[in-house]
């Protein structure tokens, strides 16, 4: 089978929009790796597998049946491995990027399989992930993941203020990841302490434990 141009500037320019729709989520949460990267991995993968299963056909390569389709583009799926590393960060106990790494795993198999012809496919594939990205993120942030907020207290400068606070986070399953301390007004100190809290918290009763505390003045998320 051999491709006219027509055919290979739509497989290009398909892979542009479909890699250039995954993209646009990604680049509207400043995610490292964004737009024009996500264009970039989609049409270099189409063109390689276009390279891959036309532009050697009918060359022998050693092999019994001929050339191997696949031999060039099986080295994307592998390479892509290397750009999605670098979008992966640390920070501290946490780790971010996984996400943007297998979208960009997931554009380098949308771009192979634009490249080979199979659209349909592709255009399915590229609406899952676009689906998982805006939608499914909504859902775990709701449901399954631990937001971490900012608490800020208000409190008399007196021993065992704190001690208190611990308590009341802890009777609402909320996990403390630091804790600030300020002077505020003579006899008065203000904590901000960044909290994970559960998705089914309430945060009016967690409020309104604190405030009723004896000693603690005010109490608000930031």
């Amino acid at each position: 089978m051999e491709l006219t141009n027509l055919e290979i500037a739509i497989r290009l320019v398909l892979a542009l929009i479909l890699g250039g729709l995954i993209g646009l989520e990604r680049e509207s949460h400043g995610r490292p790796a964004g737009f024009r990267t996500h264009i970039l991995v989609c049409v270099g993968s189409a063109l390689v597998m276009l390279v891959s299963a036309y532009a050697f056909m009918g060359m022998e390569t050693g092999r019994e049946g001929g050339y191997d389709p696949g031999r060039i583009a099986a080295q994307v799926i592998s390479g892509i491995g290397f750009l999605g590393a670098g979008t992966i960060m640390r920070e501290g106990a946490n780790i971010r990027g996984l996400t943007t790494a297998a979208s960009l795993w997931s554009v380098a198999g949308i771009g192979l399989t634009i490249g080979a012809g199979f659209y349909f496919p592709a255009l399915l594939a590229t609406a899952l992930v676009v689906l998982t990205l805006i939608f499914l993120n909504r859902v775990e942030w709701a449901y399954l993941s631990h937001k971490q907020e900012v608490l800020r207290v208000q409190a008399q400068d007196t021993p065992g203020q704190l001690a208190k606070v611990f308590t009341a986070m802890a009777e609402h399953d909320v996990n403390v990841v630091n804790v600030s301390l300020y002077t505020e007004a003579e006899g008065e100190v203000a904590v901000e302490l960044a909290v994970e809290v559960p998705p089914k918290a309430n945060r009016i009763q967690i409020l309104d434990e604190l405030v009723s505390t004896p000693g603690i003045n005010r109490a608000s998320f930031k």
